[in-house]
């Protein structure tokens, strides 16, 4: 009996979807060969269509820190979807996670639920237009902040190896309310606020670039893009969506000591499932509709399956000391590869910030701008993620994205992957 394949499932789906996919990156675009179908994931694996298990470090690009189908969040949402589906009404669970995610973290006075990160991005830009009636937002080169429009200028791993820096579809009117400035260049971000700062109504940032490589910033650089939004009256917005309960509880705004005016976050928030979520102070949340004049709406907004997956996660990570857990093991694993490719003499380096690591090609200095990822990582990349797949190690499929290690890599799987990965690298 003829049992099919991910190549004659990647040729029907050609026909049905653009690329035969449902988001760029999912294509092995520029990898030469077609993405593997799965079928089931559980921990850390993944299983294939030809019944073959991988260990996972793309995690779904990082909503899944506990693992795929952890128990406890299984269990929970097995009980939801008994309970209910989708209410469009008031309800408890949206209460329940909105209540827990105010009261541990004192700087979201009030929050909205949306769908995806790029929701949270585009409603925050809203809310800080309104509250300073400007129309100008500056973001920063190899910054990626959703699809949302204006901010589709010069973004993320999606665009990274293509000519363009921008998306075709988007207005030259549109695309020039957006402001951008590079990365780790204090002086350049003050020569574009002594420019454009009376027009800018916001500045949107990831505190910890993870999109387009791992590009770790300095304190002195965040701390100067809050203290020029608070000079020039501009709202900041730290958009957490990858970083967001990923390096810790309360996110980069814990780690850099800086509390923006804004947050958002996806992903990890909402244990596996559909959903994102904007807040910060009271004063700008009163803005939004029904409230105040600001409007936002989503028929499928705070779905209670993923408002219990999320809180069952959140929980859990709490009351294992998760954070600290991951970031010890994803250390151990990063430095486990350091040693084996300095070991063998190959020329790559591995950047890692809490649970996240990133592999590229070898560099005098750490890497915090695109200008400074070395010029042959797609070829690299490429050599190495086909290795790694072929022996049951699932990197994501771009040079650009970053690993994710989640609670379900226990530290013998990670010395298993790295022995693989370092082969690999030969």
């Amino acid at each position: 009996m003829h049992k099919v394949t991910s190549e004659e499932l990647f040729q029907r789906a050609l026909k049905v979807a653009p690329g035969g996919v449902h988001s760029p990156v999912r294509s092995f675009k520029g990898l030469d060969r077609a993405p593997v179908f799965f079928k089931q994931a559980e921990g850390a694996f993944l299983t294939s269509v030809e019944d073959k298990k991988y260990i996972d470090f793309c995690q779904s690009f990082g909503p899944l820190i506990l693992g795929h189908r952890d128990p406890e969040v299984a269990e929970e949402v097995h009980r939801m979807v008994d309970t209910a589906w989708t209410f469009g009404a008031t309800e408890i669970y949206s209460l329940e996670l909105a209540e827990w995610i105010t009261s541990t973290l004192p700087f979201m006075q009030k929050l909205r639920f949306v769908s995806s990160g790029t929701e949270a991005v585009m409603s925050a830009l809203r809310v800080a237009r309104a509250a300073t009636g400007r129309s100008k937002i500056l973001k920063f080169e190899g910054c990626y902040h959703g699809h949302v429009d204006n901010l589709l200028v010069k973004a993320g791993s999606g665009l990274a190896g293509a000519s363009a820096s921008s998306s075709a579809g988007i207005s030259a009117e549109v695309a020039a309310t957006t402001v951008v400035a590079p990365l780790d260049d204090e002086a350049k971000l003050a020569e574009v606020f002594a420019a454009q700062g009376k027009d800018i109504a916001a500045v949107i940032i990831e505190p910890l670039p993870a999109n387009y490589g791992l590009l770790i910033q300095r304190q002195e650089f965040l701390q100067k893009v809050s203290e020029l939004c608070k000079k020039n009256g501009s709202l900041l917005i730290f958009d957490e969506v990858i970083s967001g309960f990923r390096v810790g509880l309360a996110g980069m705004v814990e780690k850099t000591g800086i509390t923006p005016d804004l947050v958002t976050y996806g992903k990890i928030i909402g244990g596996g499932f559909p959903v994102g979520c904007y807040g910060g102070r009271a004063e700008l949340m009163n803005m939004v509709a029904p409230s105040g004049d600001v409007y936002q709406a989503g028929t499928l907004s705070a779905n209670p399956i993923g408002m219990r997956a999320g809180l069952v996660t959140l929980k859990k990570m709490q009351r294992l000391d998760g954070w600290n857990v991951l970031e010890k093991r994803t250390q151990k694993f990063v430095q486990t590869l350091r040693d084996g490719f300095a070991k063998k003499g190959l020329p790559l380096k591995v950047e890692q910030h809490s649970s996240l690591f990133w592999i590229h090609g070898n560099s005098t200095n750490t890497i915090r701008t695109i200008e400074q990822i070395p010029a042959d990582q797609g070829a690299t990349f490429k050599k190495l993620f086909l290795k790694s797949l072929d022996k049951g190690v699932y990197l994501a499929p771009n040079a650009y994205e970053v690993g994710f290690v989640s609670m379900a890599h226990s530290d013998e799987l990670l010395a298993e992957a790295a022995h693989i990965i370092i082969d690999s690298a030969e």
